[in-house]
């Protein structure tokens, strides 16, 4: 067999070694305190002796971003997606009270394209630089005959730190507390598979009335917020009792895992912020309006318990619009109640 076999077998070596050189400039701004050794080891590696912190607890979080990679693949469009990825990731771990630490990341592609990768890699970058994670590893793998050409997928790996005493499990949550939200960016990355239908005829250039002069395929690609920055002076300050990562299941699935079996959550729909982007899902979709709840964030990415006595001091951290959106009840029925 000559030495160009595994080449001959769709596998192009060199490609990969080109999209190590290419990242390098994007990984090397993830940087961050306690990150050790380069790009390229076996093993990342970060030292936890660097940090403050008198009882650690690491918190760990996995994911992907669904379907949503169709339409950037459709659209040939790479430099967003890889925040998605991060933000699946470490908004999990905050809701738990972990500051991200570090971040791995792996491709699997069809066909090893370094500009392509480089723009994928690019946006991991950028999603850790504003979570403050050091991107410190990760995996590119080119897998012919298991992937098209044009295809690849992607997840990720974050890893976070906490005081003991200041998890957030849910046991602080009680009968009165406040339930505040923070915008989302747009669909973030759950329901792509009824978006992508709702949307199979459409290119991606319509500008919808509904979508304010935007492109549908730039609306659909919207990179999923990070809410770290936002999240983490209100855990040190310890003035949130819960938190909630509205992901797939929306509000229902959601909500009711930040808080006991016997509570439940009552939210007043006029106070959510709506996005246009669920409006015209559920007009072109022809969506049941209750099952939008189930399905999508409808604006709130992030929701907070509060105690009464924190909120004013938790709207004044957080330097930005908050929704007093609802409240927590002693469970009736349902676990989420919107009325």
């Amino acid at each position: 067999m000559s030495k160009n076999a595994y080449a001959q077998s769709g596998v192009d070596v060199e490609a990969g070694y080109e999209v190590v050189e290419r990242i390098k400039k994007h990984v090397a701004r993830t940087e961050r305190l306690g990150v050790m050794g380069a790009l390229g080891g076996f093993g990342g590696m970060f030292d936890l002796t660097q940090l403050d912190v008198k009882e650690p607890v690491l918190i760990s979080g996995t994911d992907g971003v669904g379907t949503k990679l169709m339409l950037a693949i459709q659209y040939d469009k790479h430099d967003t997606i890889g925040q998605d990825c991060v933000a699946m990731c470490v908004n999990d771990i905050i809701a738990a009270g972990a500051e991200p630490l570090y971040f791995l990341d792996y491709i699997a592609t069809g066909k090893n394209d370094p500009a392509k990768l480089e723009q994928v890699v690019a946006g991991v970058a950028e999603g850790c630089v504003q979570a403050g994670a050091g991107l410190i590893g990760g995996e590119t793998a080119e897998m012919p005959g298991m992937y098209g050409e044009d295809d690849y997928d992607l997840a990720g790996f974050a890893v976070g730190i906490a005081e003991k005493s200041q998890i957030i499990d849910g046991s602080k949550v009680k009968e009165g507390d406040v339930l505040l939200g923070l915008a989302s960016s747009g669909i973030h990355s759950n329901g792509y598979s009824l978006v992508r239908r709702v949307f199979a005829d459409y290119t991606g250039e319509e500008e919808l009335p509904e979508l304010e002069g935007k492109k549908l395929k730039d609306v659909l690609l919207e990179p999923t917020r990070i809410y770290v920055k936002a999240a983490l002076p209100l855990i040190k300050e310890e003035v949130v009792n819960g938190i909630a990562h509205i992901t797939g299941g929306g509000f229902i699935e959601n909500v009711p895992r930040m808080f006991a079996d016997d509570l439940a959550a009552e939210i007043d729909e006029s106070k959510v912020p709506v996005l246009p982007i669920f409006k015209a899902l559920e007009k072109y979709g022809d969506i049941k309006h209750e099952e939008m709840f189930e399905i999508f964030n409808m604006g709130i990415g992030l929701m907070l318990a509060v105690s009464p006595e924190n909120v004013d001091r938790v709207k004044a951290l957080l330097e930005e619009p908050v929704y007093e959106i609802g409240r927590i009840v002693k469970k009736a029925d349902a676990s989420v109640v919107i009325k």
